[in-house]
């Protein structure tokens, strides 16, 4: 959970004006922990911004892999996987973003 700018300020004002960490946790619902983090922050960085990572470029193209189901529907995830040189949980997890689900019908 992010939280605001002016919480973080607030907590961290709080916590200078000699408050324990019980009643830091009293009055915000964090632990002091979070503050001393926050404040390596405004150290570090001079900013109380919250972090975000960056997201790692997916190796699977959607619209191919999109394109692929379209073309042969009854494949398993393995035959997916391979083209794209991933996991099968890696096309799972694909799938998912597009909402497409996979269901398998067993024959006896």
């Amino acid at each position: 959970m992010a939280y605001s700018i002016d919480f973080r300020e607030a907590a961290i004002a709080y916590m200078d004006k000699e408050h324990s960490e019980q009643e830091l946790y009293e009055a915000f619902g964090i632990y002091g922990s979070r503050v001393r983090e926050w404040r390596k922050l405004l150290a570090e960085r001079g900013s109380l911004e919250p972090q975000y990572k960056e997201r790692r470029e997916s190796k699977i193209d959607m619209k191919k892999l999109a394109e692929a189901l379209e073309r042969k529907p009854d494949a398993t995830l393995a035959e997916l996987a391979q083209p794209f040189g991933v996991t099968e949980q890696a096309v799972h997890y694909a799938l998912e973003r597009l909402k497409i689900t996979i269901k398998k019908t067993v024959h006896l």
